[in-house]
C-alpha cells in the first residue's frame, strides 16, 4: 500500500502546478502600427494570443457558431478571422462571378477550385498556424485565419488596444500577429511570460508595414494574369 503523506505530497505538486481558479485576469496592450515611420491610423486586426506552458493544457474551446468569410465586391469580409484548431470557416461566394479560394502558405493548405455566385464551401482548419487566404483569380483579395489551440486571445480595435481576458496565472508564450507586419517584429514579441495576480500589461508593441501579402503569386506559384474583362470568371465592367 502506498504511504498517504507520498499520495498528498504528489496532489499538492500537481495542484501547485496547475492554474487557481477565480485569479484571472485580463491583460491588456497596444499595438501601434508604422508605415516610413509614421503612426497609421487605423491598427485593428492585430492579434495577441498566449499558450501556456509548463505541461498544462489550455481547457478545450468548442466552435459555437461557424464564421463566414464572404466574397464581396472582390474582396473578403472580414479579413480575419480566429478559429479553434478543428473549427470550420465558411466562405460563401456573393459576387455576380466566380472565385478560386486557395491557401498554400504555412496554416492549413487548401483549394476550392471554381464556384459560382450564390454558392459557398466549407473549409477545417484542423493544423495551428496561420492561414493567407487568397483568390486565384483576384489578386487585390487577401485574408487570413487564426487556428489557434489556445482560447486565450484578443484582437486589436482601431485604436491598436487589445485585451485578452479570463487568463489564469502561470507561464506563457506570447505570439503577436498582423497581415502587414514585417516577420521581423512579430518574431521579436515571441517570447515567454508570466502572468500574476498583479499582470495588467504587456506592454507596447511597435510594427512596422510591409507588403508581403500584396506581392503574393497565383496558387500555381506563378504571377497573376492581367484582369481579363471578358472572362465568365472574372468581373465584368
Amino acid at each position: 500500500m502506498r504511504n498517504p503523506k507520498t499520495i498528498l505530497t504528489g496532489i499538492a505538486l500537481i495542484a501547485s502546478a496547475l492554474p487557481l481558479s477565480g485569479q484571472e485576469v485580463s491583460v491588456k496592450a497596444r499595438v501601434e502600427l508604422l508605415r516610413d515611420g509614421h503612426k497609421v491610423k487605423n491598427a485593428s486586426n492585430a492579434v495577441i494570443w498566449l499558450t501556456p506552458l509548463g505541461g498544462i493544457a489550455p481547457p478545450p474551446k468548442q466552435q459555437t457558431s461557424i464564421p463566414r468569410l464572404e466574397q464581396r465586391n472582390k474582396s473578403f469580409h472580414p479579413s480575419l478571422v480566429v478559429v479553434p484548431v478543428g473549427g470550420k470557416v465558411e466562405f460563401p461566394n456573393h459576387d455576380p462571378f466566380f472565385h478560386n479560394v486557395f491557401s498554400l502558405y504555412e496554416g492549413k493548405r487548401f483549394d476550392l477550385g471554381l464556384y459560382e455566385s450564390g454558392t459557398t464551401r466549407f473549409v477545417q482548419f484542423d493544423r495551428p498556424g496561420v492561414s493567407y487566404i487568397f483568390c486565384n483569380i483576384h489578386a487585390e483579395m487577401s485574408a487570413v485565419v487564426i487556428a489557434l489551440t489556445t482560447p486565450y486571445f484578443g484582437i486589436s480595435g482601431a485604436n491598436g488596444e487589445i485585451a485578452v481576458h479570463n487568463v489564469p496565472p502561470g507561464r506563457y508564450q506570447m505570439q503577436v500577429f498582423h497581415a502587414s507586419a514585417q516577420p521581423q517584429d512579430l518574431e521579436s514579441y515571441s517570447r515567454e511570460i508570466r502572468i500574476n495576480d498583479g499582470t495588467e500589461s504587456l506592454g507596447e508593441l511597435r510594427l512596422h508595414e510591409t507588403d508581403v501579402v500584396a506581392s503574393h503569386k497565383n496558387k500555381y506559384g506563378l504571377d497573376y494574369d492581367p484582369p481579363n474583362p471578358d472572362s465568365p470568371v472574372y468581373a465584368r465592367p
